[in-house]
């Protein structure tokens, strides 16, 4: 009876064309699991067994070769581990590998300041495996009464938002070092960032709307604020848009870009997140207004060209626009971002269910949005629990 080949011997047979062919397997496919499989030709069947050893003989040495990198790899990392970071290099470290390439260009920049401009200087030295949590408490109220670098404003200390930031960024990167068995605790865990402070939401009332938009139809910037206050866009979503996004018979805006500036220069990104990426349905009227201003400027892309530049209006330019506006119709002072919060709170007061509205600002949930409108949910529970004691005491 013939022996049978043990596993890594190969195989030899002949073909139909008269040549010998011996096969031998490599290995398997990672995702198949199958062998995957190498062959030898030759003339004779002595020839094509000396290839096939020959054949062999190369696998196993290439296969001994790979153990070896494997186990060396193996034991670099083990030294990797023994060896002791400073919170400097290991914030570089942990940036320029894990972190960088899935950050927007805007964050990347606001990192990139974070780690040289706050962290280094103040805990850049330290060993990793020493940082804890009382450190970075200290660290954190060092930074909320005299952490301002680059501003001349007579305060010194940052705001919580950007404390809170910071916090953001150290709690991945020890993440990462508690993973990669550098640390064995996130110190994260054992501080507090301070608080954020809610800024006041202001909101144009429902009876000076109308004197808004006549200021702004005095300034020739009507269909601007007018789909602003229509639809509660961002302000780089709506400086961001072009006449393309529009669906006249739809009557429909699709929101998918945001222009910021980056590094002195305006840079069109994706919007703030995935949920941000919609289509919103809007007015009548403001497709009329939206085509009137297209027939000022018909073979420009953008829908809201600057009439200076015929680009893209620039954000603070937008905003010193708002700002007259206001003046011109006497109201009070608030943000350009409160005309998005103008427009939610006359959706809600209007019936508009939170679902809707959510999908139409763009949050991440609906929940996110009865956080932010609180105030105005919990007035409109306040007027149904009237209206329906009202009808309870008249059927009873």
């Amino acid at each position: 009876m013939a022996r049978r080949r043990a596993r890594g011997e190969g195989s030899i047979r002949k073909r139909k064309d008269g040549r010998w062919e011996g096969r031998y397997s490599i290995g398997r496919n990672s995702e198949t699991g199958k062998l995957i499989y190498k062959s030898v030709l030759a003339r004779t069947q002595s020839e094509c067994k000396n290839k096939l050893h020959e054949a062999l003989t190369e696998q196993h040495e290439k296969e001994i070769k790979e153990r070896q990198s494997q186990t060396k790899a193996a034991s670099e990392l083990y030294d990797l581990k023994k060896q002791s970071y400073s919170v400097e290099q290991w914030l570089k470290v942990w940036y320029e590998l894990y972190s960088k390439n899935n950050l927007k260009e805007t964050t990347q920049e606001q990192y990139t300041y974070f780690i040289h401009n706050i962290l280094i200087p103040r805990i850049g030295k330290m060993p990793l495996d020493q940082v804890s949590g009382f450190t970075l408490q200290k660290l954190y109220q060092d930074l909320l009464t005299n952490g301002r670098t680059r501003t001349r404003k007579s305060a010194t200390g940052l705001s919580p938002k950007t404390i809170k930031g910071v916090h953001g960024l150290l709690r991945s990167s020890f993440d990462q070092a508690v993973r990669a068995g550098f640390i064995s605790e996130n110190p994260t865990l054992n501080c507090k960032p301070p608080k954020l402070e809610k800024k006041e939401m202001k909101v144009i009332q429902s009876e000076k709307i109308g004197e808004y938009l006549q200021a702004a139809d005095a300034r020739n910037v009507l269909p601007l604020f007018f789909l602003e206050l229509t639809t509660g866009l961002r302000k780089g979503e709506i400086l961001a848009l072009l006449w393309t996004d529009l669906d006249i018979e739809k009557r429909s805006i699709t929101v998918s870009k945001s222009v910021t500036r980056l590094h002195g220069e305006l840079k069109v990104n994706t919007p703030k997140t995935q949920h941000s990426v919609r289509t919103i349905v809007i007015p009548q009227q403001a497709v009329d207004l939206l085509q009137q201003e297209h027939n000022l400027h018909p073979d420009n892309p953008y829908m809201f060209p600057s009439p200076k530049t015929g680009t893209m209006y620039s954000p603070e330019t937008v905003l010193r626009i708002h700002k007259r506006i206001l003046k011109d119709a006497g109201l009070e002072t608030c943000r350009f971002h409160d005309l998005r919060h103008t427009f939610a709170t006359l959706a809600l007061e209007n019936g508009v269910d939170i679902k809707t509205l959510s999908e139409t600002l763009g949050h991440y949930s609906s929940s996110f949005t009865l956080d932010v409108y609180t105030h105005v949910t919990t007035k409109m529970q306040q007027e149904a629990a009237e209206k329906v004691g009202q009808y309870m005491k008249m059927n009873f």
